[in-house]
C-alpha cells in the first residue's frame, strides 16, 4: 500500500472531508500533518490514520520536512505528499524537492503562486491578463495608478480566495487600501487594473501536463463585488453546457496557462473575466483543488466524487473521465451586518417546484459566529438536467432566504 501524507493547518469543514476522503482510498496507509492534534478529528477518521504529526506551523517547509521524516522512520517510503490548501502548495513543493518525493517543482509551485510571477509569464506566452505591477511603496503604487487608471485592485502577491484584497475607485481608496496593507522593500503589494465584465472559473484535471477532465462556473456577482455589497447572496452557477463552443476561447486559454505555468498532475483552479467586448482576461491560477463548495457542484454535476477522484490522480495518476449529466448550482447564504445568526428567513417560501431540486444544504444555525468571508455562513445547493431551471431556483432562493444576524 502506498503511504501518502496529507498536510491540513486545522481542521474545517472541507478539510476533514479531504482527510476522511483520501483515508478511506483503497491502496493509501494515509498520514497526517496538522497544526491541531488529532484527538481533535471525528473518531471514525482518527482510527483510519496510518499515523500522525502535529508541528507548530505546517507552512514552514523546515517543520514540515521534520514532520515527514518522522513519519517516514516509522511508516517507511513516502510515496507522496498533498496539500489542498493554497498557503500549503510552496511548502509541500519543497519537502518533495529535498526527500526526493514526486510531484510538483519549487518552480511551478512559485509559479502558481506569486500572482506577479504568473502574470510576466501569461504575458510572455502571449496570454490575456489584467496590467499589473508589484510595488514596494506608496509612491510607486501612486505611480501605477496615474499610468494604469482607476480602478485598480490591491492585494498581496500570495494572496487567495480575495482575502486581503480591496478595490480603489481613486486616490483616497487606493491610499486607505495601502494603509491597510503598507508595502516595502520584502513586503510587495501587487496592483492590477480591475476588469470591467463577468468572472467565472475554470478547473482542470491533468496528468503529466496533459489535461484529462474540465469544468467551469460562472460567478454572480463577483467577489469583489460582494466585499463591497454585504446584501447580495453571491450565486455560482455550472452549467451542463461545458463543451459549447462559446467556451472554446476559454478553454483553449486556459490549458495554454497550464503549460506556461508547468502544471503536470494536478487539479487546478483558474479564475477568468469575459470582458464587456467579449474579450478574456485571466485573473489569476491556483494549483490545487477549489474552494467555495465547487468541488461538490462538480461531484454533482458528474455523479461522482471529485475529491476521491483527485487522491486517486494524485496518488496513482489514474482518473475516469465521467459523464456530464447536470447543471448545478450553490445559493450562499450570508447575514448582512455583524453579530451571531438570531434566525433564518424565507426557507418555507422556496417552493414545491424547487425543494426537489436541493442536494445539499448548510442551513445557518442559531448563535452561529458571522463568516469572515463572503461564501457567508451557509448554502443550498441544487441541481438539474436544464441550466436555465437551475438559475431560477437559485433567484427563487437568494429572494426569499435571509439570515439575520444579532
Amino acid at each position: 500500500m502506498a503511504f501518502v501524507i496529507y498536510t491540513a493547518p486545522n481542521y474545517t469543514e472541507n478539510a476533514v472531508r479531504f482527510i476522511r476522503t483520501l483515508a478511506n482510498l483503497e491502496g493509501v496507509r494515509l498520514g497526517l500533518v496538522s497544526q491541531e492534534p488529532a484527538s481533535w478529528l471525528p473518531p471514525d477518521i482518527q482510527s483510519q490514520l496510518a499515523d500522525f504529526q502535529q508541528v507548530g506551523d505546517v507552512f514552514n517547509a523546515a517543520e514540515l520536512e521534520l514532520a515527514a521524516r518522522l513519519l517516514s522512520n516509522r511508516q517507511g517510503v513516502i510515496h507522496r505528499i498533498l496539500g489542498a490548501v493554497e498557503q500549503a502548495q510552496v511548502p509541500v513543493a519543497q519537502v518533495r524537492e529535498v526527500l526526493g518525493i514526486e510531484g510538483m517543482t519549487v518552480e511551478a509551485a512559485l509559479n502558481f503562486r506569486d500572482k506577479g510571477r504568473m502574470k510576466n509569464l501569461l504575458r510572455a506566452a502571449g496570454l490575456p491578463c489584467a496590467k499589473h505591477q508589484k510595488v514596494t511603496s506608496s509612491k510607486a503604487a501612486f505611480a501605477f495608478a496615474e499610468s494604469s487608471g482607476f480602478p485598480l485592485v490591491v492585494k498581496p502577491p500570495d494572496g487567495a480566495a480575495s482575502q486581503s484584497t480591496y478595490r480603489a475607485n481613486n486616490e483616497a481608496e487606493l491610499a486607505h487600501a495601502l494603509s491597510l496593507n503598507p508595502p516595502s522593500e520584502g513586503h510587495e503589494v501587487l496592483l492590477e487594473e480591475f476588469i470591467q465584465g463577468t468572472e467565472h472559473s475554470f478547473d482542470t484535471f491533468s496528468i503529466d501536463g496533459a489535461p484529462v477532465f474540465h469544468s467551469l462556473t460562472h460567478y454572480y456577482p463577483n467577489p469583489l463585488e460582494l466585499m463591497r455589497e454585504p446584501w447580495i447572496q453571491w450565486q455560482v452557477v455550472l452549467p451542463r453546457e461545458v463543451e459549447a463552443s462559446a467556451h472554446d476561447d476559454i478553454k483553449a486559454a486556459a490549458f495554454k496557462t497550464l503549460d506556461a505555468l508547468g502544471m503536470t498532475t494536478g487539479m487546478s483552479h483558474l479564475e477568468w473575466f469575459r470582458r464587456k467586448d467579449g474579450s478574456l482576461a485571466i485573473s489569476e491560477v491556483a494549483a490545487r483543488p477549489p474552494g467555495a463548495q465547487i468541488t461538490t457542484l462538480i461531484s454533482r454535476a458528474n455523479d461522482f466524487d471529485c475529491v476521491a477522484e483527485w487522491g486517486r490522480m494524485m496518488i496513482f495518476g489514474e482518473f475516469e473521465v465521467p459523464e456530464r449529466k447536470y447543471a448545478v448550482g450553490a445559493a450562499y447564504l450570508r447575514g448582512m451586518g455583524e453579530g451571531t445568526v438570531q434566525t433564518v428567513q424565507g426557507l418555507e417560501q422556496i417552493s414545491a417546484g424547487i425543494r426537489h431540486l436541493i442536494c445539499d444544504a448548510k442551513i445557518p444555525k442559531y448563535g452561529q459566529e458571522k463568516a469572515k468571508s463572503y461564501e457567508g455562513e451557509g448554502y443550498i445547493i441544487v441541481r438539474h438536467p436544464e441550466t436555465e431551471v437551475v438559475k431560477e431556483a437559485l433567484s427563487q432562493i437568494v429572494s426569499n432566504v435571509r439570515v439575520v444576524l444579532r
